[in-house]
């Protein structure tokens, strides 16, 4: 089910450039494997490891599945754990559309499904928050909880903030038609060197060079990139998405948020998602840290959640 798809016009001129080149290849976490699957249209590439009740891991930009790496070893411990990269990313099949938070949760659904995962706990960071969201509200019953990562939601309180802050000033620039294409095509290194991981989005040490240009293979091509620019052009329908939420739910929802980032944003989200229906609302700060937490603080973000994941398990066999 293809839930909705962005417009596309023959004049982008992201369909000139040469084939894309194979994401570039990482160790697994031991104990994980690697697959794919067909899913809602197209072929999602995925890590799986572990077991137990099942937590799913969904990425931000400009990262693929292997953000987690540092945390997936500890979370298998005790869980089923499963990280996809989003449709057009890394290893994961071409996609020129459907690039909608609301499309990217039946995505995920789809995998969840075909993976035979019972009730997963899923995790979203950056552009993956509004997906792990998405999914809540659409499959209220098919998930334990959601944890929103490092995110605002476009349409709720935080999102026009977060717009008119300078340091974040790629959001309206991701949306431009044609012209980051045009800049960043052949530049994707540097431009998510200098813009992302060489400011206040992150600490200086959290990420190596080597980290960076891993990132970078996974929208090394024009189609790549593509997807990535997609998921911030996505942004007007999943403001009217979000908006039109108010259904009650008591899906359990945790924001986390880096206290040199979007923590001083979420309580007012939290208030906002309270009045959009959401009953169960919890705001967790991560000390000392900035966007970028499972690079920045792996263990504090395995920590935060191993627990609620844990804590959502144990509401569910009550229920």
């Amino acid at each position: 089910m293809l839930v909705g798809c962005a417009s596309e016009g023959s004049s982008d001129g992201w369909r000139t450039a040469p084939p894309r080149p194979a994401a570039a290849d990482i160790d697994l976490p031991p104990g994980f494997v690697s697959g794919t699957a067909q899913v809602n249209g197209t072929k999602l590439h995925y890590v799986r490891g572990g077991a137990g009740p099942a937590v799913i891991l969904i990425h931000g930009f400009p990262q693929d599945w292997s953000e987690y790496r540092k945390v997936m070893p500890v979370l298998a411990q005790r869980f089923t754990v499963i990280a996809p990269d989003l449709r057009g990313i890394g290893r994961s099949a071409t996609s020129i559309a459907g690039f909608e938070a609301a499309n990217l949760a039946e995505d995920i659904r789809q995998l969840a499904v075909q993976q035979r995962l019972s009730r997963p706990y899923i995790v979203g960071h950056d552009v993956g928050g509004p997906v792990a969201y998405a999914y809540a509200r659409l499959f209220p019953e098919a998930l334990r909880g959601a944890m929103v990562i490092e995110t605002p939601l476009p349409g709720l309180a935080g999102w026009e903030e977060t717009k008119a802050n300078p340091i974040v000033w790629h959001i309206n620039f991701h949306l431009a038609p044609r012209t980051p294409e045009t800049l960043i095509t052949g530049r994707q290194e540097a431009y998510f060197r200098e813009q992302f991981f060489n400011t206040g989005l992150i600490r200086k040490d959290a990420i190596s060079s080597a980290e960076v240009a891993r990132y970078a293979a996974a929208y090394a091509s024009a189609e790549q990139l593509h997807a990535g620019l997609g998921f911030y052009r996505a942004a007007p329908a999943n403001e009217l998405f979000n908006k039109a939420q108010r259904n009650p739910t008591r899906v359990p929802l945790v924001l986390v948020g880096g206290a040199k980032s979007f923590a001083p944003l979420l309580p007012a989200l939290a208030q906002d998602l309270k009045a959009h229906g959401v009953a169960e609302v919890v705001v967790e700060t991560v000390p000392d840290a900035a966007h970028y937490l499972a690079d920045e603080n792996p263990g504090e973000i395995a920590a935060l959640i191993g627990r609620y994941a844990a804590e959502s398990k144990r509401t569910s066999d009550r229920q």
